[in-house]
């Protein structure tokens, strides 16, 4: 495991998972409900782009590779939300329902990057 590469992945995509969802929170809160659709959307494409990134630079055991970043990019998401919202007490839509906001990353985290280690060890050939 690159445990620095994974640590600034995992910090890019808290960051640029918050930067997404406050630029769509005054186009979408009066049309849907934001916190169920913004802030996952913006977890998949943010964490399938790293986990592309990450999971491409290796050759065998890619799926556990895929879970432990997938872990390592959960436990970063939860450090930072503590360090920037919880401790300071800072209201953000990311952390306005924070048990639901835990479940979207640990199911969306863990399953893309899982699927893209199953993915990364399948030999495809294009005819």
């Amino acid at each position: 495991m690159k445990l620095k590469l994974g640590i600034i992945y995992g910090i890019l995509i808290w960051l640029l998972t918050y930067i997404i969802s406050n630029i769509f929170q005054p186009v979408m809160i009066e049309n849907i409900i934001y916190m169920n659709i913004i802030v996952p959307i913006s977890i998949i494409i943010v964490a399938g782009f790293f986990g592309i990134l990450y999971i491409r630079n290796f050759n065998e055991n890619e799926v556990i590779e895929g879970i432990k970043v997938g872990i390592l990019f959960i436990i970063i998401d939860i450090i930072c939300d503590m360090l920037f919202f919880i401790i300071p007490n800072n209201q953000n839509a990311l952390v306005l329902n924070y048990p639901l906001h835990i479940a979207y990353m640990v199911i969306i985290i863990l399953i893309i990057t899982t699927l893209l280690g199953y993915l990364a060890q399948m030999n495809i050939e294009l005819k």
